[in-house]
């Protein structure tokens, strides 16, 4: 653990929000920074601003292994993989590796909450952070994967605040501390382009829980496989979430009734009925309990988290209602960048769907997202890179529903828009990445909202 910077040399690999994050508190703690990047001057002009007046040198363009001559600590942004050249060479050197959020969690002085997992980390950690504003107001953080990263804000936490963050498994790779509560809400095949195997990336993904002492909280999912076998590694307090009954004197979240409940030390607490909830899907009211879960191992009131939780609608791109038109409800679901958040977002639905699937794929399987359109979708739509692939794995077993192909997004909404009738859904869930045809799944979401805006 590192919590004298004066003097070290550090070497940030990556300037976008994590790396310049990393770069502007480093200087500020005394560090010799240099700031590394393969993009060329011109395409990094609105980070170099950004970093104005800071003390930090740049070297753009490509990776020199010579850095490393002059390199006490490296520190990586989270979309720069360990088989990275630069990584490797340091990692072969013996050299310290670092990332924003690791130095975060070395110094921050308050309690922190950490969520991880391969689909609705994103809403879950916003409605937490909803729950803890509801009752901590100023003295709750939110942020990490999402947002700013919460380096920029440690200098002025206090002992009373309360930090909560999404993290990735390109995070966790990295990192050999745990947050306070740490909590896994569901592992399925995801980023295997980056971690190899299914196996790699549930390591990546249990570090969250493996330096966690015996006074910290895990929360579970009782009700995913891949977050319910972490539990023999709980080093600390267990707290699960699920559809399925909590174990008898188990503290954690659960769904009877049609009604969420929290229990807690023996003492169980009705919170509000499923129905009340504005999110649509199963996977939905899963995240809800995992927030009243997480909230309640931080120590938030029930009545603050069932304030947030009434009034919560949801995150850009996930599952976004975005128009009406011609009695067809038009959806955004950009972050489904993996066939399993498509198909807990098919599921979502009882009308008749129309399904935009296409982009780049990320070496995961189609097999059970196939099967799942055969029974449930009307039109199929492919777009992008992986249209191919997946249409191979459709075909396999052809159903009854129709296909048709394109060549871009844009294509494929108005393709959507010709064969959707009334009482329909056209559901934007593709599956892939968005990296064949835009920046991030955000771009493409904002894309799709437009060209679903402008139909007339």
């Amino acid at each position: 653990m590192m919590t004298n910077w004066t003097g070290k040399r550090v070497l940030i690999l990556g300037a976008a929000r994590q790396g310049l994050a990393a770069a502007r508190w480093l200087a500020r703690h005394g560090a010799v920074v240099t700031l590394n990047d393969q993009r060329a001057p011109e395409q990094v002009t609105a980070a170099r601003e950004a970093l104005s007046g800071t003390p930090v040198t740049w070297v753009l363009g490509s990776h020199p292994v010579e850095m490393l001559n002059t390199t006490d600590i490296l520190c990586i942004s989270g979309g720069v993989p360990l088989d990275n050249p630069l990584v490797a060479e340091a990692t072969r050197r013996g050299l310290p590796l670092t990332n924003d959020t690791q130095m975060f969690l070395e110094v921050v002085p308050c309690p922190t909450a950490g969520i991880t997992g391969s689909a609705g980390k994103t809403t879950t950690t916003t409605l937490v952070g909803l729950m803890a504003k509801a009752d901590v107001g100023e003295h709750a953080y939110v942020g990490g994967n999402i947002g700013d990263p919460l380096l920029n804000y440690v200098d002025n936490m206090a002992v009373a605040d309360l930090a909560i963050l999404e993290i990735s498994s390109f995070q966790l790779e990295q990192m050999t501390i745990s947050p306070h509560v740490a909590a896994v809400l569901n592992l399925t095949p995801n980023h295997l382009d980056r971690h190899g195997t299914m196996d790699a990336y549930t390591a990546a993904k249990k570090r969250i829980l493996d330096f966690q002492s015996e006074t910290d909280t895990a929360v579970l999912c009782r009700d995913d496989a891949g977050s319910w076998d972490l539990r023999k590694g709980v080093r600390g307090r267990l707290v699960s979430f699920g559809f399925s009954p909590l174990p008898d004197g188990a503290d954690g979240a659960y769904l009877a009734y049609g009604i969420l409940h929290l229990r807690r030390q023996n003492v169980d607490i009705p919170l509000l009925p499923a129905d009340r909830l504005r999110l649509r899907g199963d996977h939905n009211v899963l995240n809800v309990l995992a927030a009243f879960a997480i909230g309640d191992a931080c120590g938030l009131k029930p009545d603050a988290m069932l304030e947030a939780a009434k009034e919560f609608q949801g995150v850009a791109h996930r599952l976004e209602f975005v128009r009406e038109w011609r009695g067809v409800q038009w959806y955004n679901d950009s972050i489904a960048t993996a066939p399993e958040r498509t198909m807990a977002a098919i599921r979502s639905f009882s009308e008749p769907i129309v399904l935009l699937l296409g982009g780049r794929d990320k070496n995961l399987p189609w097999d059970d997202l196939a099967a799942l359109v055969r029974e449930r979708v009307a039109h199929v739509v492919l777009f992008g890179e992986a249209a191919g692939k997946i249409q191979a794995a459709l075909e396999q077993d052809k159903g009854p529903y129709t296909l048709e192909r394109c060549q871009g997004l844009e294509e494929a909404v108005g393709a959507a828009a010709k064969v959707a009738g009334q009482g329909d859904v056209v559901l934007f869930s593709p599956g892939g990445t968005s990296f064949d045809q835009f920046c991030d799944f955000e771009e493409r979401g904002e894309a799709y909202r437009k060209w679903v805006s402008e139909l007339s």
